[in-house]
């Protein structure tokens, strides 16, 4: 998807890419109960690391964020956030954090460790 939208990001003032991850795809988070799941977002972690390198240079800031527990279809009716609570930090990254923050992770607005 990035790769598609490279062209349009680069003429972008402050472009930024934000990559919807997850707790599980921490080294810390990792469950043999979702393994599937796990190594998806743990790739994508990864992929958010190498475009950060890649595109910094193009100005671009690169960032994953876990929404955390969502109330949707996958996370259910018993989650912990509104769709909202889990959009928060997503929208933050889009409009208001600093385009200086760049080949993070992030949660509730703060950095979390890979």
């Amino acid at each position: 998807m990035t790769q598609a939208f490279l062209p349009y990001l680069a003429r972008a003032d402050h472009a930024r890419v934000i990559n919807l991850s997850s707790g599980y795809g921490e080294i810390g988070g990792l469950s043999a109960n979702v393994p599937s799941y796990c190594l998806s977002k743990l790739t994508l972690n990864g992929a958010t690391l190498m475009l950060d390198q890649a595109l910094s240079n193009r100005g671009i800031a690169v960032n994953s964020v876990c929404p955390g527990w969502v109330r949707t279809d996958m996370g259910g009716p018993n989650a912990t956030k509104s769709v909202e609570e889990g959009a928060d930090t997503t929208v933050w990254l889009a409009t208001d954090a600093p385009h200086s923050l760049s080949g993070k992770f992030f949660h509730e607005h703060r950095e979390i460790s890979w």
